[in-house]
């Protein structure tokens, strides 16, 4: 860009910050729909480890370990998706996550791509940062303390 234009959208009132800060306006709502879509794409991996759905995965025997990682990972993605106990069920989600990689998936290689662990430190890490952040606004957690902030 030339100094001329750039002086030009300076004059005009464009700045960064200020779109920043719009765009920023969302943040609330952004953090919904990543709690949504990270919900998803882990309640598919329950179903495929319990239910044989929509991957054909063999049902774990009962109680084992992989049996729990299948419940945590289907009773963790439905409360994740509906955004109730979003703090508490997004907290195990994130230690099945971490414990899967170093259980799983670091025996292999110290590299993630080699050991294809990759999606788990994601999981875990954005598991995290949702126990940390909360539901967002587009949750049910978000109605029940609405309910109850306001007396009702």
């Amino acid at each position: 860009m030339q100094f001329d234009q750039y002086a030009s959208q300076r004059r005009s009132g464009f700045s960064l910050s200020r779109a920043g800060a719009r765009v920023g306006a969302f943040a609330p709502q952004i953090l919904s729909i990543l709690r949504i879509v990270a919900a998803l794409l882990f309640l598919e991996h329950g179903t495929s480890r319990l239910f044989g759905f929509p991957s054909p995965l063999p049902t774990p025997p009962f109680l084992t370990m992989y049996w729990f990682a299948g419940t945590i990972e289907l009773v963790g993605g439905l409360l994740l998706l509906g955004g109730l106990f979003t703090r508490a069920a997004a907290l195990i989600m994130s230690g099945e996550m971490a414990a899967a990689y170093f259980i799983s998936h670091a025996p292999h290689s110290f590299f993630p791509i080699l050991n294809r662990g990759d999606s788990a430190i994601l999981y875990c890490f954005v598991f995290f940062y949702i126990a940390v952040a909360g539901a967002g606004p587009l949750s049910l957690d978000a109605i029940w303390r609405k309910r109850r902030d306001s007396g009702s």
